[in-house]
């Protein structure tokens, strides 16, 4: 079984910070690239950040200077710092991952979401 579990979300106030962490588990032979996604009420889900298993980095322009994306190799883990929040950024957010799993006896291609943490931004 392969898990991913976002944690980090919570409520903050417009102009406040989060950090977002999302850990893998389960028998992954490799990750190549790691996501970041947003689905606000009423709102289709979104790309928010992404992170190549090279490092290369790209961002929604709604969150560019504002979030950063950074993933730990070593501890298969992706993360999301948030900073000068608004209330805009109110949604549930999604961990993704393209990965290659072992799945009796052979490599596998998956592709993998977490449950999502609830971001709020409020006054």
């Amino acid at each position: 079984q392969v898990q991913l579990v976002e944690s980090g979300g919570g409520f903050v106030q417009p102009g406040g910070s989060l950090r977002l962490s999302c850990a893998t588990s389960g028998n992954i032979f490799s990750i190549a690239a790691m996501d970041w996604y947003r689905q606000a009420p009423g709102k289709q889900r979104e790309l928010v950040a992404a992170i190549s298993s090279a490092g290369t980095t790209n961002y929604a322009d709604s969150v560019k200077g504002r979030f950063t994306i950074s993933r730990d190799h070593a501890k298969n883990m992706v993360y999301l710092q948030m900073n000068s929040l608004k209330s805009e950024d109110t949604a549930v957010y999604y961990c993704n991952a393209n990965m290659t799993i072992w799945y009796r006896g052979s490599l596998k291609g998956l592709d993998a979401w977490g449950q999502g943490t609830l971001v709020t931004v409020s006054s």
